[in-house]
């Protein structure tokens, strides 16, 4: 945490597009008393916040430190930390900084929205809209950066309290003013649904233009505004800012890590039933979007129209769309001018099923055939993995031993595991020096997937297998919607032969990996359900049409591991109670 939130640098020229404009101040010398005056200034403690969110773009791949995938860049931060060098001084997975950054941007906005003029041209109805509006929208950030916080830091002590991290509501200048205690891991809870709350009472469950007044919010509509002004506020521009929709999704995403055995503080019915709310907004199965499992592919990414209102179903809440090839530069095999830096293991390639739904540990039902291991599998597979023998842009990839370049071990941006990322890779991005090519890409904060397989978890454990509480469809019925548009062989008699309870929490957990997998979620996963954290990570050589598995690299985890530290420096600093074990 920093000493001073240094707030001059607000002072950045990113302007609201639907935001009042005016005359700039005399001078270049800028205090707190522009942020009243100047709307676009003001509005610069929200973007900071913006800005800081984390997603799935930012070329980390924390499944380098899972079972999942290792890297072949011998300075990777987390296969570090999966290989030992762990710890409270050495933390690829902190969120400290950057989120009570961002929380100091958003407490400052709150504090002082009421006194802005948001809108010093249009008059002061139309300030309370955009007053209202930014409220809202940082009530729902600063939930979401408290679910990172506690995510990334709650634990238990030495004494066996689950702590969160300290709860700060107000703006704070001076070190001695963060020389507060761990909150309770609940009361971090409370804080968090209190926020969600609020956004949704100040924001619309989407932003859309309206055609006559009568359509507008009913807290909005006593203010009296026109409708050019509503959607200038309220409309079509401001997709893929906070919305209540989005704070519904946030509260499932908190429930479900909650109430997950590693701590145990909300119930399995509360869980799907947020998830639940937020899957009602798009009709409940009905609105899986049946090219969800491939949203990062081209025909999804550049049909987007932000202005034009259009977008994936499957998009809960997304970045901007830029050009780059900085992905495919890091994962392409070197083949294809790429580093190939984020190799699949043997473990996750195994998690895949056959395309009869049906394991390949089942050696009576599923067909597998360990002579040819990649034929007649669940179509995710070749999907989200390069295997031997791919098709992957124009050209076929060999990691056999007798492949070339692409092969086990080649050269020094080879795999180590037989497998490349295909996966939220962009196949028409061109790498070759003398045909350098660009594609859209974009951020995703969270996608509808994620919130069907928090239902069907929560609901599981719940009710079991096809228990449905106070909703229409039950955690069979979502895994059924799921493999189905996976490309699972119809009818799913592996589905239909799971029972019980247990049964069908593996194979829940086992979607997740497979449909979330490159996500940032394997990490996460496996520590709040309290599984495994030490296998190994295992490759494949292929020679002479021989498959020899074994393993690439161990991982090194103690049990106290499945929560990660407090930052050294700011427990010293702070005098906070640091994680058992660290």
């Amino acid at each position: 945490m920093k000493k001073h939130i240094i707030l001059l640098l607000l002072a950045i020229t990113i302007l609201s597009g639907c935001q009042d404009q005016f005359a700039p101040a005399d001078d270049s010398h800028f205090t707190f008393e522009n942020v009243y005056k100047d709307p676009t200034f003001a509005e610069g403690l929200l973007l900071n916040a913006y800005t800081a969110l984390p997603n799935i773009y930012g070329f980390s791949f924390n499944d380098v430190a899972t079972d999942d995938a290792v890297s072949n860049d011998k300075s990777n931060d987390y296969r570090r930390m999966a290989t030992g060098q762990w710890s409270a001084q050495f933390n690829p997975m902190n969120q400290w900084d950057r989120s009570y950054t961002a929380i100091m941007y958003l407490n400052k906005l709150l504090v002082e929205s009421d006194k802005i003029n948001w809108a010093p041209i249009s008059g002061e109805k139309v300030s309370q809209l955009y007053n209202s509006r930014h409220k809202g929208e940082a009530y729902g950030l600063r939930a979401y950066f408290m679910y990172c916080l506690l995510q990334a830091h709650g634990g238990y002590d030495a004494q066996g309290t689950l702590l969160g991290v300290p709860v700060i509501t107000a703006f704070l200048e001076n070190i001695s003013d963060f020389k507060k205690p761990r909150d309770t891991y609940k009361d971090c809870l409370t804080q968090i649904y209190a926020d969600l709350s609020e956004a949704e009472k100040y924001l619309p469950t989407d932003y859309s233009n309206i055609s006559d007044a009568s359509q507008m919010l009913p807290m909005y509509a006593s203010l009296g505004v026109d409708v050019d002004s509503y959607n200038r506020v309220l409309g079509d521009y401001n997709k893929q800012r906070m919305t209540a929709r989005i704070a519904k999704g946030i509260r499932a995403k908190v429930a479900l890590m909650a109430a997950s055995p590693a701590y145990g503080q909300e119930s399995w019915e509360n869980a799907a039933k947020y998830a639940g709310e937020s899957l009602k907004l798009v009709g409940g199965i009905s609105g899986l979007d049946p090219q969800g499992g491939l949203f990062f592919l081209g025909s999804n990414v550049d049909k987007l129209d932000i202005l034009a209102g259009k977008d994936q179903g499957e998009i809960l809440w997304r970045g901007s769309i830029s050009k780059s090839r900085s992905l495919e530069q890091n994962n392409f095999p070197p083949t294809l001018y790429g580093n190939g830096r984020i190799n699949p293991t043997q473990n996750l390639v195994d998690a895949f099923p056959m395309a009869n739904g049906y394991p390949i540990s089942d050696a009576s039902k599923s067909g597998y055939d360990p002579t040819k291991p990649y034929d007649g599998r669940d179509p995710r597979l070749a999907n989200y993995i390069i295997y031997n023998r791919s098709s992957f842009s124009n050209k076929v990839i060999y990691t056999e031993n007798e492949g070339g370049n692409d092969a086990v071990d080649k050269i020094s941006t080879s795999t180590r595991t037989g497998y490349y990322m295909r996966k939220l890779l962009r196949s028409d991005v061109n790498l070759n020096p003398s045909l350098l090519t660009d594609q859209n890409h974009y951020s995703v904060h969270i996608r509808y997937t994620e919130l069907f397989l928090a239902y069907a978890e929560a609901a599981n454990e719940a009710w079991g297998p096809d228990g449905k509480g106070t909703n229409s469809y039950s955690a069979r019925e979502i895994i059924a919607a799921i493999r189905k548009r996976a490309g699972i062989s119809q009818p799913d008699a592996y589905l239909a032969s799971i029972t019980g309870k247990d049964d069908m929490r593996k194979l829940i957990h086992n979607e997740r990996r497979l449909e979330l997998c490159f996500e940032g979620f394997r990490f996460w996963d496996l520590r709040r359900w309290k599984e495994s954290i030490s296998e190994s990570a295992n490759g494949v050589k292929i020679e002479n049409n021989s498959y020899t598995v074994s393993a690439v690299e161990n991982r090194t985890y103690s049990n106290f591991m499945y929560y990660a530290p407090i930052p050294y420096q700011e427990a010293l600093k702070l005098d906070l109670v640091q994680n058992a074990g660290w």
